[in-house]
C-alpha cells in the first residue's frame, strides 16, 4: 500500500518506534514538518560548536564560541526555521537568552583545546543487506590514538530508565563507524549542555549486536506496516508538538486527507521545477 523506504536513521527509528503514524507521514508521504523552537534552537548551537571547532585548537577561547554563536544566529535570522516561528521581540530574546546559555554550559563541560576533532557533523552510511543505515555524526574526534564519537543534546538529561535509549542512537554511529572506517570507537558521548552532564559508554560486540538486531526489528516492522498500511498513532508526551496531529484520529484526525496533501505538495512541486 505504501513504498518502503530504502534508508534508515536512528532519528527516524526513534520516529517509528515512539510514533508509526509519525514516521507515515514525515519519511514515506513527506509532509513538512512546521519548525520547532526546541529543534531550532539546538540546530544553531550545533552550527554555533561546529563553527568555533573549525578554528585551531589555540584559538578556541571562549570569545571565539560566543562569536561562532553569532554567527549562527545571523545564518538562522532569515531561515524558515527561525522565521516560521513567528516569535515576538520579547520571545527572540529569551530564545537567543536560551542559546547563550547552553553555549556557556558548553565551555564549562570540557576544555576545547584539548579536542583534537577529526569530523565534524559528519555524514557516514552503511548498507545492511539491501537497508541503508545512514547518521550524521556532530563531531568525531581523536583521544589517545582511538575514535570517540560525541553527540550534543540541548534538551533535558534523561532519567535513568531513558538512559540506555538515548545511547541507542550514539551506539549506532559507532556501528556506522566501524562499518565504514574500520575502526570501532573507543567510547561514544551524550553532552547535555541544558545540565552539563555528560553519559560516556564504551561500545562492545553486544552494544554492535543490538543495534543489528534492533534496527532489523525496526525495519521489518516498516515493511509490515507499508504492506498492510497500519501505521497506528501512539499516543504521548510529543503529541503536544506533533506537527501531524491535525490528521491523527487520536484526535479526532483523518489520515487520508494527509495523503491528499502529500500528493497536491507533490504535484506542486512538479509544476514549480
Amino acid at each position: 500500500m505504501f513504498e518502503v523506504p530504502t534508508s534508515l536513521s536512528p532519528s527516524r527509528v526513534e520516529q517509528f518506534t515512539s510514533c508509526p503514524l509519525a514516521f507515515r507521514f514525515s519519511s514515506i508521504e513527506k509532509l513538512p514538518e512546521a519548525p520547532g523552537i526546541h529543534t531550532t534552537r539546538g540546530s544553531l548551537v550545533h552550527r554555533a560548536l561546529e563553527l568555533a571547532y573549525t578554528r585551531p585548537a589555540a584559538e578556541r577561547t571562549p570569545d571565539v564560541f560566543r562569536r561562532a554563536l553569532a554567527t549562527a544566529r545571523a545564518e538562522y535570522r532569515d531561515l524558515p526555521d527561525f522565521t516560521g516561528l513567528r516569535l515576538t521581540d520579547e520571545a527572540i530574546a529569551a530564545f537567543d537568552a536560551a542559546c547563550d546559555r547552553l553555549v556557556e554550559n558548553y565551555l564549562r563541560m570540557e576544555d576545547p583545546r584539548a579536542i583534537h576533532p577529526i569530523g565534524l557533523e559528519l555524514r557516514l552510511s552503511a548498507r545492511v543487506g539491501t537497508l541503508e543505515l545512514r547518521g550524521i555524526i556532530d563531531r568525531l574526534e581523536l583521544r589517545d590514538g582511538g575514535l570517540v564519537v560525541t553527540d550534543y543534546k540541548t534538551g533535558r538529561a534523561p532519567s535513568i530508565n531513558w538512559e540506555q535509549r538515548r545511547l541507542a542512537g550514539v551506539h549506532f554511529y559507532s556501528f556506522l563507524c566501524e562499518q565504514v572506517l574500520g575502526r570501532r570507537p573507543v567510547a561514544i558521548r551524550l553532552l547535555y549542555l541544558s545540565s552539563g552532564e555528560t553519559i560516556e559508554a564504551i561500545p562492545s560486540d553486544q552494544s554492535t549486536r543490538f543495534i543489528t538486531t534492533r534496527t532489523t526489528a525496526v525495519w521489518r516492522a516498516v515493511e509490515r506496516a507499508c504492506e498492510t498500511g497500519d501505521f497506528r498513532p501512539r499516543p504521548g508526551a510529543l503529541c503536544e508538538s506533533c506537527s501531524f496531529r491535525q490528521w491523527c484520529p487520536a484526535f479526532g484526525g483523518d489520515p487520508t486527507l494527509a495523503a491528499a496533501e502529500a500528493l497536491a505538495l507533490h504535484e506542486s512541486s512538479l509544476v514549480t521545477a
